[in-house]
């Protein structure tokens, strides 16, 4: 911005300058013109007392050589004699039928002779005849002083333009300064401080100051947006606490046996969940005892677990499931309870939204730079496979929230993968999901990756 107001005055400047200075060296060029011819008329008016007076050669020569146009050999006095012809006393540059001309119109006259021009001046001599004064007026003298004043107007034009670069820096300053703290105040509330506010200096502009206070106001609005959804989420999730207490009353009341293991398991594990959500929607996450989650895990591990704690279902309602791919590790950057979440969002969707006895398969590809998880099943697919990925959709009708795809392309771009929904080799949905391990090199290595054929093993338990 302050580039462009400099640009902007400069050019303005030079415009106005250029329209004051051009026209004011052709007038100084016009003046020095007139001076010149004013200096011949004035060296020849001299003469004419002398003329006047006496015609004697060497009395004029004594005139002629006593003027300053003389002395530099410019001047000439062509006196009539008592027969036709002209007596010449200097250097005449002109012809004689210019010269008669002159002497019997009795007019001045300026002539063009090599090397400038030739003023020719009738007067009056005592003898009655007409004497004729040349003043020669060099070149030189008509563009006297105008190289030095046209340098000098442009030393002019010069400072006035380097006066408006330097009056336009600094109102620059002042726009840039107040634009450059809005603009970095926006980039810290969009990494996530929402303390940071625009300091409104008085010096600034109306317009940006106005800016400033919209922004500041936006940034309360938003502070007590996020702190009014912290809340509601932590009210909401204390709520489950009830039945979740009774829930985890009756399952200690079942018994012994994998089943009744893994339903308390179960309820353990999404009290702590709600917990989790609690303290971290009000802040407190950094009160909790439980150990830091790494940022990454090893896939397979994660995907055996989570395929072995929904096979019991799966067997109860007569599916057939596989496994392929999860023998060998593989590390990607998500936390195992993210990985996990993600996994169990697509595994309850199968069971939520495809009827008993449908089956489902899990395969796991390792390329050079991803990871990539299919999760695919035999159900009647979804109609709508782009707006299956809109946050809210609920593509399974009554009972869906809609959040568990949403969940899963989070897990995958914060790695730099992607989700996919498509058709499965088995008849219904396919999600492809892409976890990215290292810069990728090629677009097309998922699409490969998914055209292998795994060979599938069935997982024992």
């Amino acid at each position: 911005m302050r580039w462009a107001l400099v640009k902007v005055c400069v050019a303005v400047t030079t415009m106005v300058a250029l329209a004051f200075l051009i026209p004011l060296g052709l007038m100084v060029r016009e003046t020095a013109r007139d001076r010149a011819f004013t200096g011949a008329e004035r060296q020849a008016a001299a003469l004419g007392p002398a003329l006047a007076i006496t015609t004697d050669q060497d009395a004029l020569q004594r005139a002629v050589a006593s003027t300053q146009a003389g002395a530099a050999g410019q001047i000439a006095v062509h006196v009539p004699t008592t027969g036709a012809a002209l007596v010449t006393i200097g250097r005449a540059r002109t012809t004689d039928a210019e010269i008669r001309t002159v002497a019997t119109d009795g007019r001045t006259a300026t002539t063009t002779v090599p090397g400038g021009y030739a003023y020719l001046e009738p007067v009056a001599v005592g003898s009655g005849g007409v004497a004729v004064v040349e003043v020669f007026i060099p070149d030189a003298a008509l563009s006297q002083g105008v190289a030095t004043a046209w340098l000098v107007l442009t030393v002019v034009a010069l400072v006035l333009v380097l006066i408006s670069v330097l009056v336009a820096d600094r109102l620059g300053t002042r726009i840039v300064g107040s634009a450059r703290r809005l603009a970095s105040a926006a980039r810290a509330l969009g990494a996530g401080d929402l303390a940071v506010r625009v300091p409104q200096a008085d010096d600034s502009p109306p317009e940006l100051r106005e800016a400033a206070a919209a922004f500041n106001s936006m940034a309360d609005r938003v502070v007590q947006l996020v702190a009014a959804e912290r809340e509601l989420a932590a009210d909401l999730s204390h709520r489950l606490r009830t039945p979740l207490t009774v829930l985890r009353l009756n399952a200690a009341s079942l018994g012994q046996g994998d089943a009744a293991d893994q339903t308390r398991h179960a309820v353990a594990q999404l009290e702590r969940e709600v917990d989790q959500i609690i303290h971290t929607a009000r802040g407190r996450g950094a009160e909790l005892d439980a150990v830091p989650v790494p940022l990454s895990c090893d896939a397979a591990e994660v995907i055996r677990d989570r395929v072995a704690f929904w096979s019991a279902l799966a067997e109860d309602e007569a599916r057939d499931w596989q496994l392929a791919g999860a023998e060998q590790p593989a590390s990607v950057p998500v936390s195992a309870a993210d990985l996990g979440a993600a996994l169990d969002s697509l595994l309850g969707n199968v069971f939520r939204h495809t009827p008993e006895g449908t089956a489902f398969a899990v395969d796991v590809h390792r390329a050079a730079d991803a990871v990539i998880i299919l999760v695919s099943d035999a159900g009647p697919g979804i109609a709508d496979s782009d707006a299956a990925l809109r946050r809210g959709y609920g593509h399974g009708g009554e009972g869906s929230t809609g959040l568990g795809l949403d969940i899963v392309r989070r897990v995958a771009e914060s790695t730099g993968g992607e989700v996919a929904v498509g058709r499965s080799v088995l008849g219904g949905t396919e999600v492809r999901i892409r976890l990215q391990t290292a810069a990728r090199p090629d677009a097309d290595t998922g699409t490969r990756s998914r055209r292998r054929t795994p060979t599938r093993v069935r997982l024992v338990r």
